[in-house]
């Protein structure tokens, strides 16, 4: 039961990262490294398959030995927040743009507090 819950918690969050690469404020490499710990809990196959992506694999390495994000990471999450944040200014009325604009400020405030490591 518990392997079917982790696996099906890995698969959420890889569709939830797919769905970040179109959605700014949905962010990708966060889903992909919570897909990655539940596979490890479920299916090592999948897990494996995760770290060695060429994409995502450096960034779950990354993040499962330091707690790092890399420096262009760190820049494309920002300006993903920022641009966010200045849709919901322009679009949303008050007081809904200030879910958004929040969800930005803390959420880039911890992104920006985590160590780098470009290695």
């Amino acid at each position: 039961m518990r392997r079917t819950l982790y696996l099906s918690a890995g698969f959420l969050s890889l569709g939830l990262g797919a769905v970040g690469i179109f959605l700014p404020l949905l962010p990708t490499v966060p889903f992909m490294i919570l897909a990655a710990f539940c596979f490890a809990r479920s299916s090592p196959a999948l897990e494996a398959r995760l770290l060695d992506h060429p994409h995502f694999g450096s960034h779950i390495r990354r993040w499962r030995n330091k707690g790092a994000i890399s420096r262009r990471g760190k820049r494309a999450a920002l300006a993903a927040f920022a641009f966010s944040a200045l849709l919901a200014l322009l679009l949303a009325p008050f007081p809904w743009f200030l879910m958004p604009l929040a969800a930005a400020l803390i959420g880039g405030t911890w992104i920006w507090t985590r160590p780098e490591d470009d290695a």
